[in-house]
């Protein structure tokens, strides 16, 4: 379990850095591939055996790092464009609810344990993210010709999740953990820093310092967030439909207390419902792992 909570802590403080950059002006875009350059090299710093670079393309998990690293650059795209559009809350509402796809894998691939009260705490999972992801100055209806972008933020989320636990558990030895954390990173970097060349030659950014501080101080956590959920997902007594339901309520109650906290936030009822049907969710899955 101790994984998993380092997995939660490390996304909260995420949470905590994108916030800083609202107060502090920094430009996301460029600090988000800054942070995926030194997520990669966390990675690389954090594998202990000796990097054969001949032998990284035989790896069979490869291919699918690729595959994960476009994703991450395509996905962040689309929730830009889905805040821009439709608010802060639909973003959140589609990014924590696909969790629901990660589940639904684990459950019928991986024939996972359906007991009553674990389905009934995951239920309540789902209820809890949305009722604390909803905010009272956004709108939680996006119009219909914009709905298209949630819906990929949701279907592009939930691909990732699903696909990390593919791959891990299919083809990444234990060993190779960081490695394979640390490229998924290296593809997302390569495309984001293509993608910011052709933007500096338009003129459309302009690079400043405190960007490039504030990719450093995201791409720290941002990679052990993978890299610890992957160790949990790793643990032979956790199944996947577990972690992916605790790590998302945790996060979400984590990264409300921050706001909380830190920002002033303050909570609707349906926020506070939500945190009481958190705390529920959790000990309701806690009971059917224990036992």
């Amino acid at each position: 379990m101790i994984y998993l909570f380092l997995s939660i802590l490390a996304s909260s403080i995420i949470f905590l850095v994108f916030k800083l950059f609202d107060k502090y002006g920094i430009n996301t875009f460029q600090a988000i591939v800054i942070n995926y350059i030194i997520a990669c090299a966390s990675g690389f710093a954090a594998y202990t055996e000796p990097i054969n670079w001949s032998k990284l393309a035989s790896y069979s998990w490869l291919p699918g790092t690729f595959f994960l690293g476009v994703l991450f650059i395509v996905i962040f795209n689309l929730m830009a464009i889905t805040t821009q559009r439709s608010g802060l809350s639909v973003v959140s509402v589609a990014t924590k609810m696909s969790v629901v796809i990660p589940i639904a894998f684990g459950l019928i691939y991986y024939n996972e344990n359906a007991a009553i009260l674990k389905i009934a705490g995951i239920l309540l999972a789902l209820i809890a993210v949305y009722l604390v992801s909803i905010k009272k100055q956004d709108s939680s209806k996006p119009a219909k010709k914009n709905l298209i972008f949630p819906i990929l933020v949701f279907l592009g989320s939930g691909l990732i999740d699903t696909s990390i636990k593919y791959l891990e558990d299919s083809f990444v030895s234990e060993q190779d953990v960081p490695l394979f954390s640390a490229m998924i990173f290296a593809t997302a970097f390569i495309l984001g820093v293509s993608l910011l060349i052709f933007q500096l030659i338009k003129g459309s950014q302009k690079i400043e310092l405190k960007n490039s501080i504030g990719g450093i101080a995201l791409g720290v956590p941002n990679y052990f967030s993978i890299y610890f959920l992957v160790r949990a997902l790793r643990h032979p007594t956790l199944e996947s439909s577990t972690v992916f339901t605790l790590n998302n309520v945790g996060i979400v109650m984590v990264a409300t207390l921050i706001g909380i906290l830190f920002f002033k936030e303050k909570l609707s009822a349906k926020n506070w419902i939500g945190i009481g049907f958190a705390i529920l969710s959790i000990i309701l899955i806690a009971i059917v792992n224990h036992f």
